[in-house]
């Protein structure tokens, strides 16, 4: 039922229409025209004012032929910097960008995929249940599109989000994760004349970091410094420093636990040098702010969801195995909301960088699993 020529179609016109984070009005505006098409209700909601940007979220309502509960579809329309004037380039079946670009398969090939299930399912008269999809925007910079989402706007209870990369795989566990962001405050001065009256805020932020464990700290856990910003010039005692950073793990308690002790770091590094100090004053001290950025997923094997896929991939002569992740999607805000989300691979590789590409087989085989899904959640209503 899957038409390749005409998915490679949806995918290619997808992804030559600019939608950077809080520019996908216009993406937005296509996805709109045709799912209308299709018959389907569509409505934008106002998370566009919540993240300043273009455009809200889709809610994309397609009524059942059955009598079933909702399922919930999704995926996010916006994509990353360099994704400005993408060319997408079609050869041995697989989809590249002309190599100055981002392909934008993160997520374009969820929406292509969405946009071929639907039209199969209207054209084909396929039985399914009530079908509610939210395509979300500016996913890539915080998933603000879907934390703006007002959940009370869908009826469903579980389905599955299309964002990740292996068509065979279901990811069912994905990490909690916290954003850490530390202003560590020195004293400037002269670096030349004076630089015993400053205080370096550099070297105190790099004493901090060097004490912390930062990568993969086991299986389920990770910790990364990823920004740092400070200093006016190489003439000055820097006064002030700016540090972000992330702390991921499946573990709430050690979330917690790393959390605490990269906080521990830069206070304890503040504490021993104002020891040394015989009149510390205010200075040095540090700031810092810590951020809930998505609760994690962790769905039971006997879910419907995971129940459905399993079964989806049998019929198909496949194997669907479910998946840990390190990484977070919108599937984690849904879950977070009461709304079980699976997260689905399209064959997406490479993402965020221009060797980005997705094969159409692996599109495809995304497509005919979430087809086979839908089939079976009408069987089963």
């Amino acid at each position: 039922m899957i038409q390749i020529d005409r998915l490679s179609d949806f995918f290619s016109t997808v992804v030559q229409i600019d939608s950077v984070s809080r520019e996908e009005a216009q993406v937005a505006a296509y996805l709109t025209k045709e799912f209308e098409k299709l018959g389907a209700s569509v409505v934008m909601d106002n998370a566009g004012e919540a993240v300043n940007g273009d455009c809200g979220n889709l809610i994309v309502r397609f009524s059942g032929t059955v009598e079933a509960p909702p399922l919930l579809l999704s995926a996010h329309m916006d994509t990353v910097e360099p994704g400005r004037g993408i060319v997408p380039v079609l050869e041995n079946g697989i989809f590249t960008s002309q190599g100055d670009t981002i392909l934008g398969s993160d997520d374009k090939s969820a929406v292509a995929i969405l946009l071929e299930i639907c039209t199969v399912l209207v054209e084909n008269k396929v039985p399914h249940g009530p079908l509610e999809l939210v395509i979300t925007v500016c996913e890539e910079i915080g998933l603000l599109g879907a934390k703006n989402f007002d959940i009370t706007q869908i009826s469903a209870k579980y389905g599955y989000a299309l964002d990740a990369r292996d068509p065979d795989g279901i990811v069912t566990r994905a990490p909690y994760a916290n954003r850490i962001e530390f202003k560590v405050h020195g004293i400037d001065a002269h670096a030349g004349a004076k630089p015993e009256d400053g205080i370096n805020a550099i070297l105190l932020a790099s004493r901090a970091i060097a004490g912390l464990e930062l990568g993969r700290i086991d299986e389920e856990t990770t910790c990364n410094l990823g920004l740092i910003k400070g200093g006016v010039a190489t003439n000055i005692v820097p006064g002030l420093v700016e540090i972000c950073g992330e702390a991921r793990s499946h573990n709430p308690d050690k979330l917690k636990a790393v959390t605490d002790k990269m906080t521990s770091a830069f206070e304890q590094v503040i504490k021993e040098e104002r020891s040394k100090m015989a009149d510390p004053g205010d200075r040095p001290f540090v700031e810092y702010e810590v951020f809930e950025d998505f609760t994690g997923i962790n769905i039971p094997d006997d879910h419907p969801v995971v129940v459905m896929a399993k079964k989806a991939g049998k019929n198909l002569g496949r194997e669907v195995s479910t998946r840990m992740s390190g990484g977070g999607a919108d599937g984690n805000v849904f879950c977070s909301l009461g709304v079980m989300t699976g997260v689905m691979g399209t064959g997406m590789s490479d993402v965020h960088s221009t060797r980005e590409s997705v094969a159409v087989a692996d599109m495809v085989k995304c497509a005919e699993l979430l087809l086979e899904i839908i089939k079976i959640h009408a069987e089963e209503r």
